[in-house]
């Protein structure tokens, strides 16, 4: 008797709290600047939000897990830090730690069994494509190697983003940080999101082809991947 697949999450439900987590602090923080609050604890009430919905799907889901645990624990970090030292450029650089240990986990997930693109992505595809992944992971190289190579993009591009916010945070107007900080996220992850679509395509199309061209084809990726 087969086990039964876990649900799959609601794409629009994800949507919802990812919009709340980033547009709800924006539009507090320059709503109370606006209202001539200062810098300060306008950063400070907005980074609440993504702190609140975190402990709200805790207690609603009823689970605790390692990844909520660690995201609640650096939130809540950065949070006392800035109340002891009252500098609003600390609130801002704050969500760098949380970038920059996300891509360090990402990367580090590639001397696990699995890496975490192919074991976060596996439960959103349908039944039978993911019957096709676990094979093709189990039984060919070539499919283990793209995974990992766009695993490492992916933490890559979380490490970029936490290097850019420290920068900003600490060379750019206060005021103008917030709002390029999540410019710049969405930029990234439609980059890396972009790329990772290319990639997928040419190795499908490689696999679908000649045995013997797939090789170059899945380098050639790589190498317009990293920009080369």
């Amino acid at each position: 008797m087969t086990a039964a697949r876990p649900a799959r999450p609601n794409p629009r439900a994800q949507l919802a709290l990812l919009l709340l987590d980033t547009a709800a602090p924006l539009a507090v923080f320059y709503g109370l600047r606006w209202a001539g609050v200062n810098p300060w604890l306008a950063l400070l009430l907005g980074g609440a939000i993504p702190l609140a919905t975190l402990v709200y799907r805790l207690v609603t889901e009823r689970r605790i897990t390692l990844p909520a645990v660690f995201t609640l624990t650096i939130l809540i970090a950065g949070t006392a830090l800035g109340l002891v030292t009252g500098d609003p450029r600390l609130l801002l650089a704050r969500e760098s730690y949380l970038t920059a240990i996300v891509g360090l986990w990402i990367l580090g997930t590639l001397w696990a069994s699995r890496p975490i693109l192919l074991s976060a992505t596996l439960p959103l595809l349908p039944e039978q494509t993911a019957r096709a992944w676990e094979h093709d992971w189990e039984h060919d190289p070539t499919f283990r190697r793209v995974m990992r190579r766009m695993t490492a993009a992916w933490g890559g591009a979380f490490l970029l983003d936490a290097a850019a916010r420290v920068v900003m945070a600490y060379t750019l107007p206060v005021d103008v940080v917030p709002a390029l900080s999540a410019g710049f996220l969405v930029v990234l992850l439609t980059a890396i999101v972009q790329f990772t679509k290319a990639y997928g395509r040419r190795l499908q199309r490689a696999r679908d082809g000649d045995d013997e061209t797939e090789p170059d084809v899945v380098e050639g990726v790589g190498r317009s991947g990293s920009g080369q």
